[in-house]
């Protein structure tokens, strides 16, 4: 049963009517007085990745507070800041304008403002602009203060079922073939969790892409429109979920794709070539060479064929 709940500072909420939703008051704190504001700064305010109540109180504050909000987008941040009836005063700060508009955040910060960064969703810098003005700011001395909250890629992870104790983010796969299959074979013999964003047009390729680099039997996890109303895990070898999406004819939406570590064997298969892994079936297995070759080449993702003509290269 959920409960849902209209959030106003200084006094109890009007509780929301919702479909399966239960009426509920929650009493919060006044808002603090001008006197406890918060210091002059760069805040890094992470926002909702696309539902609105995974906001922080103190984000909300932050916003609510400060001098100046640099939005990646000022129409999709206005939104957000209308929904909580914040009225502050925003400017841009986009991937066009961000080496210009960093020196000037910065000039303003050195004049004792409070400025709060944010983007269309998720935590400024990852994946997102953010990095020049935090540098900058870093580098004059400027305090930069992080306001945790929704992160797409980590809420992907914690979900995904993969090992969680060991993950290297990557952001987006690359939009050109070449370079995202060598991305791949860069974590072809990877021992943690590989986490990627995707966009949904390119969703197709990049699975074909993971299943002949990385093999067809290696575990992943594609998420997508996480926190929204058609949030979705796909979760298997990969090409099981590759099966999934094309014939639904692809995916729509925000999406993470994340790679399970290389298995033991997945290990050991990777450093030897096709003809080594068939001449060693043969013998440990008393496989025939065609039955060898097949299942060689299901190991690494790739086509008879193709596992026939690295084989007669052996030869």
């Amino acid at each position: 049963m959920s409960i849902l709940a209209k959030i106003v500072w200084g006094q109890p909420p009007s509780a929301v009517q919702s479909s399966g939703a239960q009426q509920a008051s929650i009493t919060l704190l006044p808002m603090p007085s001008s006197e406890s504001k918060p210091a002059a700064g760069l805040y890094l305010v992470a926002t909702p990745i696309g539902n609105l109540e995974d906001i922080t109180l103190r984000a909300l504050r932050i916003l609510k507070e400060a001098d100046l909000i640099a939005c990646e987008d000022t129409r999709q941040s206005q939104k957000l800041l209308n929904h909580f009836g914040i009225t502050t005063r925003t400017t841009s700060y986009h991937e066009h304008n961000e080496a210009a508009k960093a020196q000037e955040l910065v000039a303003e910060l050195e004049r004792g403002r409070r400025i709060a960064l944010v983007t269309d969703a998720g935590m400024p810098g990852i994946s997102d602009p953010g990095y020049r003005v935090v540098a900058l700011a870093v580098e004059r001395g400027i305090p930069v203060i992080p306001i945790p909250g929704a992160s797409a890629a980590l809420s992907a992870l914690a979900a995904s079922g993969l090992p969680t104790d060991a993950f290297q983010f990557h952001g987006f796969l690359s939009a050109k073939k070449g370079q995202r299959r060598k991305d791949l074979e860069a974590v072809r013999k990877s021992v943690c969790t590989q986490v990627f964003y995707e966009a949904p047009h390119r969703a197709i390729e990049s699975l074909q892409d993971v299943v002949q680099i990385l093999g067809g039997e290696r575990k992943i996890v594609l998420a997508r429109e996480i926190t929204k109303l058609h949030e979705e895990f796909l979760r298997g070898p990969a090409a099981q979920v590759l099966q999934t999406v094309n014939e639904r004819g692809g995916v729509k939406g925000e999406i993470v794709l994340l790679i399970g570590k290389a298995e033991a064997t997945e290990a050991v298969v990777a450093t030897v070539s096709v003809g080594d892994r068939v001449r060693q079936l043969m013998v440990d297995e008393k496989l025939e060479e065609k039955s060898a070759l097949k299942r060689a080449a299901k190991e690494r993702g790739i086509s008879k064929s193709e596992a026939y003509r690295e084989l007669q290269q052996t030869k």
